[in-house]
């Protein structure tokens, strides 16, 4: 029986792994289900902000805050639980609208909305300062939270974050995000419209990874993904997904700052990280080798042992 359960989890760690890029860090979450598994059974629920929060906590001290990405949930972080546990009290949550949570949709949902609930949670676990890790649209929210509450962190940890709206003043970045906006994220909003969310998704997947690549994901990949799309269907329906956040703010930012990045990652994410060194010069940055946008998830324990570095310092 045992050599059976190995060879079954030896089969899911070598699923393929397909990237849709930007905001999805499907990655490998396949391959660390049985990880996941024995961090579920301790998830509690917090009533904020008019929601309700699937969270889990993990360790004693200082706290650290993981936030994950669009299209995922709190157990993309499942391979940092235990490294991070052993020198902070970590908070892993679901966002909103992430699995497990069932939570009403809002028109106007962004990052302002998940700063917000991520502010409220805190109250509620009577957490002062932290230092938060944000990775994606979880960085997005991570640095909307930071020019609100500066006050409440200790360092802000932020793995490409989607300031999308900064693209209109790069060189180059409005054909960026022309070509993200009308290829596949209007597209993928009018299928949810219709209540074709698989068809959203195959959009999507289509954008980031080749024609096709959602059909070639296996049977748990499209699970994974379905499990989450209800916040991909609240972001891309949005009246404004990607509020503007005002360089000059995040400029007087001061407390430690690290900016992750992936070295293959996608053009639009590297003119953005670009831009957030140029307006945070005293920020420190690290380069994952060889890792996409899915860094966390390709390689987390090169992302992880740059973050346990820099939490140390700060």
């Amino acid at each position: 029986m045992r050599d059976l359960m190995r060879r079954r989890l030896k089969e899911k760690r070598q699923l393929p792994v397909l990237l849709c890029g930007l905001f999805l860090p499907f990655g490998q979450l396949a391959a660390r289900e049985a990880d996941v598994d024995r961090f579920s059974a301790s998830l509690k629920i917090a009533a904020v902000n008019g929601v309700k929060l699937h969270y889990f906590q993990n360790g004693s001290g200082v706290p650290v805050i993981l936030i994950h990405g669009g299209l995922g949930d709190y157990r993309e972080w499942s391979a940092q639980i235990e490294p991070f546990s052993q020198h902070y009290r970590v908070l892993d949550y679901s966002r909103r609208y992430n699995y497990p949570n069932d939570n009403s949709e809002r028109p106007d949902h962004s990052a302002i909305v998940e700063a917000q609930d991520l502010g409220a949670l805190l109250d509620a676990l009577k957490l002062e300062r932290v230092h938060l890790v944000g990775y994606s649209y979880g960085a997005l929210t991570a640095l909307f939270f930071a020019t609100q509450h500066p006050e409440r962190l200790r360092s802000l940890t932020l793995a490409e974050p989607a300031i999308m709206k900064w693209l209109l003043e790069i060189p180059g970045g409005q054909a960026e995000l022309d070509k993200f906006m009308t290829t596949m994220w209007k597209p993928a909003g009018d299928a949810f419209r219709k209540e074709q969310p698989e068809t959203a998704l195959r959009i999507t997947c289509d954008y980031f990874s080749g024609k096709g690549s959602y059909d070639k994901l296996p049977t748990e990949g499209r699970r994974l993904l379905m499990s989450d799309v209800r916040e991909w269907k609240a972001l891309t329906t949005s009246q404004d997904p990607f509020p503007m956040l005002d360089r000059d703010v995040v400029r007087r930012l001061k407390m430690p700052t690290l900016l992750i990045t992936g070295e293959k990652t996608l053009n639009p994410l590297r003119m953005i990280i670009e831009e957030l060194s140029r307006v945070m010069p005293a920020a420190e940055r690290v380069t994952i080798p060889g890792a996409t946008h899915d860094m966390w998830l390709e390689q987390p324990e090169a992302c992880g042992k740059a973050t346990l570095s820099f939490l140390a310092r700060h």
